[in-house]
């Protein structure tokens, strides 16, 4: 039985500042002139901004307005409906988010400074040689005698950047370079992004290979399935430097730890409960993973073609390994036949994946993450009375489910303790660490995962994630205190 997704519901989507730009605008010197442009732009459904006041004159005012929109057409219907005001010159047009990127958004600057013979001779020759021939000697001195002890690479290869899709490695790099920003700024950890022309995976296996004595981790970022399962394979094969798929991966943590709270509203336990995951990508084969290795009671993966059963003949390898351990009835049917009586749905495909009117047959205290972005899988206008908890990928609705609360802090952990890996048990203990940073409380249905500018979230999760590798066997070093911050 085929399933389509249902036709795409008309975004209701919030002005943001991803989408603002800054008018520069000059004003007549009169009574109610700058009233007539807020006017202007209320009546677009733009929110105003700041006001910055440029110069006074004699006839007019300078002034710099910036302005929220929902989309790049409304910004430029916003402009339109200024400039169309009688009297009101606008000068120039700046468009926020472009100019944050302008000249790139990351730059590399010395820990140390070079003022001196001294300090030339002891930071470079002759003084590194005796560094190099140290590291020669002991080759795990590169962890404390160069940069890899705190330095990860960010890998992409471009071909499924955020919601974009193939945009090729050139496009990739606003997004990577946005990655380690996240990655210094939460958690210290120093990151590059490398992004490789080129979609062979034997190509982006070698090149990482002969990167990694460089680096502490690799972050593998927006490469699409199913070839991220096989570049993942393989190079945690052939490394002994961690290597995360934070599509994959992130995404699981994050979701483990909205459920695991979601559940202690609702009181239900992981072990009682159905699971309907939709989208059986990178993200979704994760979920399912870190699902299971919590022991959820069962979970039933979707496609487009419905539930993922064992024996299907249409499945390839690995949606076929995921379906003999998976849906444990060998349920039959789409999304929405799978979701009556489910206790919880974890979309991670498209717009209009679910219906509401499927969502309403779930189990009494419905669980639903709907993480599509920016549009959902279903709208949570449309099911907020039939659901007792509600999630999304958007940062304007409550509890936005974000990566941004798990690799900071997995990275740190792994690095703080030298680990040859991020397995499964520092996956969950991640999860289980942003899960506890709401105290009992304070949880409840709009507040079960925490904001992403928590900064005790990635300390917790790093911590977590170091025990846990000691604990299995893949830390080199015991933890240390911390040395940022």
């Amino acid at each position: 039985m085929s399933h389509e997704p249902q036709s795409a519901p008309t975004p209701r989507l919030q002005p943001s500042a991803s989408y603002s730009v800054t008018m520069r605008l000059h004003i007549p010197q009169q009574g109610g002139a700058f009233a007539r442009v807020a006017r202007a732009i209320g009546d677009t459904g733009a929110m105003l901004g700041a006001i910055d006041l440029v110069r006074v004159g004699s006839d007019e005012v300078v002034r710099d307005v910036t302005v929220s929109c929902v989309d790049a057409d409304h910004a430029e219907a916003v402009v339109r409906a200024v400039r169309d005001l009688e009297g009101i010159r606008v000068d120039s047009v700046s468009d926020r988010t472009f100019l944050m990127h302008k000249g790139g958004k990351i730059e590399v600057t010395p820990k140390v400074a070079i003022k001196t013979r001294d300090d030339l001779s002891m930071a470079y020759t002759p003084g590194v040689g005796r560094v190099s021939m140290a590291i020669h000697e002991d080759p795990a001195k590169a962890w404390t005698l160069t940069i890899k002890g705190n330095t990860v690479a960010i890998v992409s290869d471009g071909t499924a950047v955020l919601g974009l899709g193939d945009l090729g490695p050139a496009a990739a790099m606003p997004v990577m370079e946005g990655k380690a920003m996240l990655f210094k700024e939460f958690a210290g950890v120093d990151a590059f992004p490398l992004c490789l022309d080129t979609k062979d995976v034997d190509e982006i296996v070698g090149f990482v290979r002969a990167i990694a004595p460089t680096f502490g981790g690799i972050n593998l970022e927006d490469i699409s399935a199913p070839r991220c399962f096989e570049i993942e394979r393989r190079l945690r094969a052939e490394l002994d430097i961690p290597v995360f798929h934070d599509d994959q991966h992130g995404t699981a943590i994050v979701v483990l730890a909205a459920l695991l709270n979601a559940l202690r509203v609702v009181g239900k336990r992981p072990q009682d409960i159905t699971v309907v995951v939709v989208g059986a990508g990178a993200a979704g084969a994760a979920c399912t993973e870190i699902l299971l290795a919590q022991g959820v009671g069962d979970v039933i993966v979707c496609n487009r073609r419905g539930a993922l059963y064992a024996g299907a003949e249409y499945l390839d390898a690995e949606r076929a390994a995921l379906a003999e351990r998976t849906n444990k009835r060998g349920r039959r049917g789409t999304a929405d036949e799978m979701l009556v009586g489910a206790d919880v749905l974890v979309g991670v495909s498209g717009p209009g994946a679910v219906s509401a009117a499927a969502v309403r047959r779930m189990a009494p205290d419905a669980i639903v993450f709907a993480m599509a972005n920016p549009v959902p899988e279903v709208q949570p206008e449309d099911v907020r009375d039939d659901v007792a908890v509600m999630a999304t990928g958007r940062s304007d609705y409550p509890n936005q489910i974000n990566n941004v609360l798990a690799f900071p802090g997995v990275f740190r952990g792994a690095l703080d303790v030298r680990a040859s890996a991020i397995n499964e048990e520092m996956k969950l203990a991640a999860a289980n660490a942003i899960a506890r940073a709401i105290p009992a409380d304070e949880l409840h249905a709009d507040y079960i995962i925490p904001s992403v500018f928590n900064r005790h979230v990635a300390d917790a999760v790093a911590e977590a994630v170091a025990d846990a590798a000691v604990a299995s066997g893949v830390a080199r070093r015991e933890r240390e205190a911390p040395t940022r911050r």
